[in-house]
């Protein structure tokens, strides 16, 4: 929800945008940069908060030293983390 409690943003598990949804018609008197605004940093926060949850939900099942949030970030880097396996790119092919 926005801090103004104007707008309730819903995403699933893969952060896609599943539900949008005004509390008031406020928006209808909001400069549009404003209501751009206020709907990107709702649709943003409610992202991050369902990638904390994925992450943490896979944390278990993850290989010791894997930072799942990382990972769901897109800042995992696959080789380094098989390096710290103990398995190298050349044992793959």
């Amino acid at each position: 929800m926005a801090k103004n409690r104007l707008v309730t943003a819903t995403v699933d598990g893969t952060g896609q945008l599943t539900e949008l949804k005004f509390h008031t018609d406020g928006y209808r008197s909001m400069a549009p940069a404003e209501l751009s605004a206020a709907i990107v940093e709702v649709v943003g926060r409610a992202q991050r908060q369902m990638a904390d949850r994925v992450a943490q939900i896979y944390e278990p099942f993850a290989p010791e030293g894997v930072d799942t949030h990382a990972a769901m970030r897109g800042e995992l880097d696959p080789e380094e983390t098989l390096r710290r396996m103990g398995v190298s790119l050349d044992d793959l092919k």
